[in-house]
């Protein structure tokens, strides 16, 4: 029984991997035709920026919609159905040949989107109660590691002249079967465990539901504080997505090749950096993940807005992303796991405000180059950054640290 249950865990866990992945690429894949995409439907960029709202404003709608239907149905139910979603979603904006249409199929696709995001986060935090230690982060390097697949592949489909309707329709297609295919293996939804079983669990994995009453009743004002870090922590994400190679082109006067190395250096270091998080976290937990990590960032940022070299520049926004790579996974499992019976309703406000941060950060970075230098206004992500590294502690979980030390002391005298 045990060995079932833990081979279940294990497939739950891979088709988790292949949701991150699936999400990853889909996104990936749009970004790469974008270019295309414009050019059939015939608008300038400017309006295209415009329309670009619309993707995030539907994904927030998206994400305050699935999370409650999440808590309600189940993930194993809203997953596949977001991922679908999702996938047939990317096929529109290659059939858009009006700026009307484009608008209207990147609305669908954001909201597709923000479905999947909650809703695989959500059944990421049931596999990690599962396991008993931290896997978030992993997931989310695999979503990168989804981009970068899609790079690939879009950069080659668009080599050998393939349109963007053919494109985007046969990935659409492919990721639509992958999503059907991987949904057996997803976890049945979760049943609220009695009493005294809850008030075991804490010691057994470290991350406890508050599930008593007086706790549940906090516990909203702890997941507003959490995506409040969220906003702060992806607000600095979106500012290094958007403005690192333009700030390295114009503050430093690199070439366009050299610049680039910017943003690939902050990606890079942001996925290494999810790909060993977990055992960070398992070993001194999500407030020393996120402390440190936020004052990496801000010592990386810092680095950015005072250096007068290349060389130095890149280093820093390398540091930028290994300092932010564990943040956001760490707020997304705190929150998921604050309370079990509304997991996807805590994720979804989190995620939710989150991204709204990474949306406003990049336009803020813009109206402040009206008044102060692009580097100078950097000093907002490294504000940001500073706040998260000093209100970390909210992330700690009434008995987590002496849960840690329990497991410490057994694996020391398993050792020994």
């Amino acid at each position: 029984m045990f060995a079932a249950m833990q081979r279940a865990l294990r497939a739950a866990r891979a088709a988790t991997f292949a949701y991150f992945a699936l999400n990853g690429f889909v996104l990936g894949m749009w970004i790469v035709h974008i270019p295309a995409v414009e050019q059939r439907a015939g608008i300038s960029h400017a309006v295209l920026g415009s329309l670009l709202l619309l993707l995030g404003a539907g994904a927030f709608a998206g994400m305050q919609l699935v999370g409650p239907l999440t808590d309600r149905f189940g993930a194993r139910t809203v997953v596949p159905v977001s991922a679908a979603m999702c996938a047939a979603a990317l096929c529109l904006p290659g059939l858009a040949t009006s700026g009307w249409l484009l608008g209207g199929a990147l609305l669908v696709l954001g909201v597709g989107n923000g479905c999947l995001d909650v809703s695989m986060n959500a059944h990421a935090v049931q596999v990690e109660r599962g396991y008993g230690r931290p896997v978030m982060s992993a997931f989310h390097a695999v979503f990168s590691l989804g981009g970068v697949a899609a790079s690939l592949v879009g950069a080659r489909t668009l080599s050998w002249g393939w349109s963007a309707p053919a494109t985007l329709g046969g990935t659409a297609a492919a990721c639509l079967a992958a999503a059907l295919l991987v949904a057996p293996a997803l976890l049945p939804r979760e049943t609220a465990p009695p009493a005294d079983a809850q008030d075991a669990e804490p010691a057994r994995t470290g991350q406890p539901d508050a599930t008593p009453e007086r706790a549940r009743r906090r516990t909203p004002g702890r997941i507003w504080a959490l995506a409040a870090l969220a906003l702060m922590v992806m607000l600095s994400e979106g500012v290094a997505n958007d403005w690192s190679v333009l700030a390295t082109r114009d503050v430093l006067h690199a070439p366009a090749a050299t610049a680039a190395f910017a943003y690939g250096a902050f990606a890079t270091a942001m996925t290494i950096g999810r790909l060993l998080t977990d055992r960070v976290a398992g070993r001194f937990g999500p407030v020393w993940v996120v402390r440190w990590g936020a004052g990496t960032a801000a010592a990386g940022i810092t680095a950015v807005i005072c250096s007068p070299w290349i060389p130095l520049a890149l280093v820093g926004w390398t540091v930028f992303g290994i300092g932010l790579s564990g943040c956001v996974p760490q707020l997304f499992s705190v929150a998921g796991h604050a309370d079990r019976e509304a997991a996807g309703a805590n994720v979804s406000k989190v995620a939710g405000l989150g991204y709204l941060g990474m949306l406003a950060g990049p336009a803020a970075i813009g109206g402040l180059t009206r008044i102060i230098p692009l580097n100078a206004a950097f000093l907002v992500p490294l504000g940001c950054c500073v706040l998260a590294a000093a209100a970390a502690g909210m992330l700690r979980t009434p008995g987590q640290d002496a849960a840690r030390e329990r497991t410490a002391v057994a694996a020391d005298a398993a050792a020994g």
